[in-house]
């Protein structure tokens, strides 16, 4: 118990100290594109350094489940261009998700599931038996929260390894699509801006797509066992 309040401690100092030095000021468009010059001279100068940073700052905000993925994942684009931007985004995000997935398992998943034992077998089955194929369908899906998505996966049995392969493999599409509005930085108004309705319904039909098709053959396959 008393590692899980030093946990908890740690977490709360994090978050007190991130909106005491006025960091989340920063995870805004506006004051992405007012500081976007002088952030793309200091990579120019340091880039190493300055992808470093942006690497353990963006798996900071998203392992405390903080807000300002997206706009840190446009800012990627921003400064790093598409493809270095999408390779830092993706393990970044992908690490960052997997601490917040082990955090919540780690704080909640005993209580809840001693708790609510009889009501989570089924879902635990389940997840046992496609837990990385729903995963994979709902990180296809932008309309689902990022941070939800690891903390409800941290309460159930899915394996640790098999949460973080499948989340950076099903978010990639979603990150490019973000990384490469932030190469366009200076011509997004709005984060509505990034995913036209075509492109929203795309991403959804791609996150059904795979629970489709596994439903569809698993039905094909009782059907000649039938005949």
């Amino acid at each position: 118990m008393s590692k899980k309040i030093l946990l908890v401690a740690a977490i709360v100092v994090l978050l007190v100290a991130f909106y005491l030095l006025d960091l989340h000021h920063w995870l805004s468009l506006e004051k992405l594109k007012d500081g976007a010059e002088d952030f793309k001279r200091w990579q120019m100068s340091s880039p190493l350094l300055v992808g470093f940073l942006f690497l353990v700052f963006y798996i900071l905000v998203t392992g405390l489940s903080l807000p300002g993925a997206a706009i840190l994942t446009i800012a990627a684009g921003a400064l790093f261009g598409l493809f270095w931007g999408t390779v830092i985004v993706s393990f970044a995000s992908s690490i960052g998700a997997t601490l917040a997935f082990l955090m919540a398992r780690y704080l909640f998943r005993d209580y809840i599931q001693g708790r609510f034992s009889e009501r989570l077998q089924v879902v635990n089955k389940g997840i046992e038996r496609e837990g990385a194929f729903y995963l994979f369908a709902l990180r296809l899906v932008p309309a689902f929260p990022f941070f939800l998505i690891n903390i409800l996966m941290g309460l159930t049995h899915i394996k640790a390894w098999t949460f973080y392969w499948v989340s950076q493999l099903g978010m990639l599409a979603g990150t490019i699509v973000y990384v490469n509005a932030g190469t366009q930085l200076m011509r997004v108004e709005n984060l509505k801006d990034i995913l036209s309705l075509p492109l929203l319904l795309s991403f959804v039909l791609l996150g059904v797509f795979p629970l489709i098709a596994k439903y569809a053959l698993n039905w094909l396959k009782r059907r000649r066992q039938a005949g």
